[in-house]
């Protein structure tokens, strides 16, 4: 196993036992390499609240993330406008919107609001499309769905995200965290105290990382579909007869 000054930033995450954190690679998962670059991971938060805690969970995420190896974007949604209130030449709009193309696997982390997540959180993920000058920003990529709460915990938040992430034609992970009375577990100094709900945040973020690894070199064949290639083909045809005549 690793010491602690071995495996970068580990030193920023107090509560990790480093005899026991391990660092996925493509070596042991058995994942021919051809990409060499850092999986690339974009966190997103669904509050606005000057101590917010679905930012603070994600800013955890975001350290467990690059410990990992990862390479993460964390978007700030003040001044984002609500969708169609704005055009997408809007500079929020196309920062979000290119941090998206840039990504490899997301994590989206929402408070829960009235039994849901919150506009915040959707109106980031309405203004992502499934189809951008050609290219499908989220398609084939990985995606882990996390939850804050002000009472009792709760997964409504969670499985919404994971509606959407269906919708968005990502692969959503298994694992999922969901933190009940969040106020609870972040210390003086905005980090999350030590606990199972920490220790399963770890988890999420090991898991999106090997799901990350395994698929980002193959979504093109995994989302590669009999019904676009016959509308391609069609397309095609069209052209070709259009020139003909």
């Amino acid at each position: 196993m690793s010491s602690l000054n071995d495996i970068p930033h580990l030193t920023d995450l107090p509560n990790i036992d480093a005899s026991l954190f391990e660092r996925p690679s493509s070596e042991r998962l058995g994942v021919p390499q051809s990409v060499e670059h850092a999986p690339r991971i974009l966190l997103l938060y669904g509050s606005l609240r000057e101590r917010s805690f679905s930012r603070l969970a994600v800013e955890e995420a975001a350290r467990l993330l690059t410990a990992m190896g990862a390479e993460t974007r964390i978007f700030d949604p003040k001044g984002l406008p609500l969708p169609d209130a704005a055009d997408a030449s809007h500079p929020k709009v196309d920062e979000l919107r290119t941090l998206a193309q840039w990504s490899e696997g997301m994590v989206w982390c929402s408070p829960e609001r009235h039994g849901a997540m919150t506009g915040i959180m959707k109106a980031q993920i309405d203004w992502i499309p499934l189809s951008l000058g050609g290219v499908r920003p989220t398609q084939g990529k990985t995606l882990a769905v996390m939850q804050v709460c002000g009472g009792s915990q709760s997964f409504n938040t969670v499985n919404q995200l994971r509606i959407l992430g269906r919708w968005m034609r990502m692969l959503t992970i298994p694992n999922q965290s969901s933190v009940p009375k969040a106020f609870m577990e972040f210390d003086e100094n905005n980090r999350m105290k030590p606990s199972p709900f920490y220790d399963r945040i770890v988890d999420v973020m090991e898991e999106l990382v090997k799901f990350t690894l395994l698929v980002r070199e193959r979504s093109d064949l995994l989302t590669d579909r009999y019904s676009e290639r016959k509308e391609s083909a069609e397309e095609i045809s069209k052209r070709v007869n259009q020139r003909a005549i």
